[in-house]
């Protein structure tokens, strides 16, 4: 659901994560850093992001550190300077704190970053004017008998079961809401999210489902099998998994972080119980994004 923003007020405070230490992407990051500080606002470094700061020299007048979701109590916004997985990783930090982020991208595709390296100075001016709204995003929340992934249990994109490394493939049985759906003989499973069905869902055949769709997308990763392909089901669905296979454990992931499980483990997911805010500028939206980074229906007679 897009919802208009207020106008922003003076004297911000923002929180910057960034895991882009490459040397060449330092001039983007000093530049976004130094523009919100010409614009008087207070900014919060993320624990990591200022011991790389430290690592290069760089000193800014940042108001504070943070380690914690905790420390971000009347945050106005959170900037992640980097790729994909910079803003995923800042959605683990701002958990159900309901803060916005915004995406500059200094990486490759960029999909949910979409502010660009040479358009960080009119993306700032377009926050700190007003000139956005938030896109709200569901994201997929995981429930395990062993608290496989502690209280950073949820994900933006997807959640995956899959063999590890050359193992052998693995047998997924998938319930939903307990009814027993199908046992996916196959390397892994998917459950993306409308947002995650960009990522790793598409890569295995999976369908584009627009953001607000209020759907999972359930797509196996080569399926051993030619009878089964990626099924869309509503997102009030649980989804429920056990897991067999020659080897006694497999992996399981949440966007980019991923735990070696044991067999028998009890696994289920469902719509998380918060959601994301992603600022969209201006003139910006979904269907564009997909024509212009996925070259969505190009074609030369267009």
């Amino acid at each position: 659901m897009l919802v208009f923003a207020p106008q922003i007020l003076k004297n911000m405070k923002i929180a910057l994560h960034s895991r882009s230490f490459e040397a060449h992407k330092f001039p983007f990051i000093k530049m976004v850093i130094e523009e919100l500080l010409q614009r008087k606002v207070q900014i919060l470094l993320s624990a990591d992001f200022k011991s790389y700061l430290d690592g290069v020299g760089y000193q800014c007048a940042y108001k504070a550190i943070f380690s914690s979701y905790k420390d971000l109590e009347d945050t106005d916004l959170m900037i992640s300077i980097g790729g994909d997985g910079t803003l995923l990783e800042s959605v683990t930090l701002i958990r159900d704190n309901d803060i916005p982020v915004l995406g500059i991208n200094t990486g490759r595709l960029g999909f949910l970053a979409t502010v660009p390296n040479d358009k960080i100075k009119e993306g700032i001016d377009g926050v700190l004017n007003g000139y956005y709204t938030y896109d709200e995003r569901t994201l997929i929340n995981l429930d395990s008998s062993n608290d496989v992934f502690g209280e950073l249990n949820f994900g933006l994109n997807e959640f995956t079961i899959s063999k590890r490394d050359i193992a052998s493939m693995i047998i997924v049985h998938t319930y939903i809401d307990g009814e027993f759906l199908n046992s996916y003989w196959a390397d892994g499973l998917i459950i993306a999210t409308p947002t995650g069905s960009t990522a790793y869902s598409i890569s295995v055949g999976g369908p584009v489902v627009l953001p607000h769709s209020n759907s999972f997308i359930i797509a196996p990763i080569s399926p051993h099998n030619l009878n089964v392909r990626p099924l869309i089901v509503s997102d009030n669905s649980v989804l429920s998994f056990e897991v067999e296979g020659r080897n006694n454990n497999f992996l399981v992931s949440l966007d980019s972080r991923s735990q070696i499980v044991e067999a028998g483990v009890q696994l289920a997911v469902r719509k998380c119980d918060f959601k994301v805010r992603l600022v969209r500028l201006n003139g910006e939206n979904f269907l564009h994004t997909l024509r212009q980074k996925l070259n969505w229906g190009l074609d030369t007679r267009n």
